[in-house]
């Protein structure tokens, strides 16, 4: 990989994600190598992903290039790498672009869809992790209504203006609200030969309410929120299958829709050499120590959505966020020079700084340590708190203009269909076999 030979300690960050650029930064300018590796070459602020989905913004609003974070810093080196393995007897990684040693290996890999091993909803369902799948979402979004002009046939056309959104989380609940507000206020002027009327927003979720992490006022007013949209929302209703058409579920309830998003679970990205079963946890997780530290592999640590630090307090370890994968990174920053300098390191205890989700136009719930409120003034809480942690000035000007434009012309500039969606089915060819 051409990495220098250095007589300090070198330390294999994998992942550009929230935890492993806080690790980088903490790092910079210390005495130590740090290498990191992703595939690719930018950070996404993953909050906002719904947003580019539906033409609020475009995708270089929120992501930011990894080289530019840390171009200040000597120390610091990135290569566009997948890891493939780890082989930790040898201390060596390898990846699809050559091998390489390190001295401590820090796992910030993040995560990625889960669908629960349901090869169906894999195949024909939209999922919205990345910058890529929130491109092709938006894409898919637009065709459909496209599509629906052309059609003569009735149930076809509804179909394709159907939208079943699978889990209640912020990021469902924040995809439908999005998805409301344009059919209230863009719809109609884009195509107004077409019944927009007819649009409909499904929200599913398999427990008895939405955003079951905040608080029941918080859950109870988002619901309000979306209901007083236009959005039907579907509580202990469990989906098991869709083969493109049809949405299936355990109960009596089906939809016909060519558009099913899922987003109803997440599980860590794991790598290979490091993905025994007694590693991990459920969701697969990995296992670490307080120090972050995975269990059996000294000199490995995992941080962010990929660890899963199990405490009185936190059984299931740590919520797979933005908050706990920050503050692990800086955490553990702190430790390993601490350990380098054979000084105890400091166990890590998450400091809650509260959760948020926007459903729409002046409309948020927020739930804070001490205080909790919905409504207008949490709407602007959330676009200053979501505006702060974006990375890079350009980017927080481009957001801020967005969202102003917006807001004033009731209007989303970027739904544009800039190339169009084709599923790809050959990654499934081996499961069909």
């Amino acid at each position: 990989m051409n990495i220098p030979r250095s007589s300090y300690p070198r330390i294999v960050i994998i992942g550009g994600g929230f935890a492993g650029i806080a690790l980088a930064k903490k790092l910079s300018n210390k005495e130590v190598q740090v290498v990191l590796l992703d595939k690719h070459n930018y950070h996404t602020f993953q909050p906002l992903l719904y947003q580019v989905s539906t033409g609020g913004l475009e995708p270089d609003s929120i992501a930011y290039p990894i080289r530019k974070i840390l171009k200040d810093y000597p120390n610091f080196f990135f290569r566009l790498a997948e890891v493939q393995q780890v082989i930790y007897a040898d201390k060596t990684l390898i990846t699809n672009i050559g091998t390489l040693h390190f001295d401590y290996l820090v796992l910030a890999t993040g995560s990625e869809t889960n669908f629960f091993g349901n090869v169906e909803l894999q195949r024909n369902s939209m999922a919205m992790k990345t910058i890529p799948q929130s491109l092709n979402l938006r894409s898919l979004i637009l065709e459909n209504f496209e599509q629906a002009l052309l059609t003569d046939e009735y149930h076809e056309r509804d179909a394709l203006m159907n939208f079943v959104i699978v889990g209640g989380g912020p990021t469902g609940v924040e995809l439908a609200g999005a998805l409301a507000e344009i059919k209230k206020g863009i719809l109609p002027k884009d195509y107004p030969d077409l019944d927009t009327r007819r649009v409909q927003i499904n929200l599913i979720q398999s427990g008895d309410r939405i955003l079951k992490e905040m608080s029941e006022k918080a859950s109870q007013k988002a619901e309000d929120f979306l209901e007083s949209l236009g959005v039907q929302i579907w509580k202990n209703v469990r989906v098991t299958h869709y083969d493109g058409k049809t949405v299936s579920t355990k109960s009596d309830v089906s939809f016909e829709s060519a558009t099913l998003v899922w987003a109803a679970g997440v599980k860590a990205a794991s790598i290979k050499g490091l993905d025994a079963e007694d590693l991990l946890t459920g969701g697969n997780r990995m296992k670490v120590n307080e120090f972050n530290q995975v269990e059996g592999f000294e000199g490995v640590f995992a941080i962010g959505d990929v660890a899963c630090m199990q405490t009185e307090d936190t059984p299931r370890g740590h919520a797979m966020m933005a908050q706990p994968a920050m503050q692990q990174g800086r955490h553990l920053g702190d430790n390993i020079l601490k350990f380098l300098e054979n000084k105890p390191m400091h166990p890590f205890v998450y400091k809650d700084k509260g959760s948020m989700a926007t459903v729409g136009r002046n409309k948020a719930v927020v739930d804070l340590k001490n205080m909790r409120f919905q409504g207008v003034f949490a709407w602007f809480v959330w676009m200053f708190v979501h505006l702060f942690f974006l990375i890079g000035f350009r980017n927080r000007m481009v957001v801020f203009v967005n969202w102003v434009y917006n807001y004033i012309r009731f209007d989303r500039e970027a739904r544009l269909i800039i190339r169009p969606y084709q599923r790809d089915y050959s990654q499934f060819k081996e499961d069909d076999k």
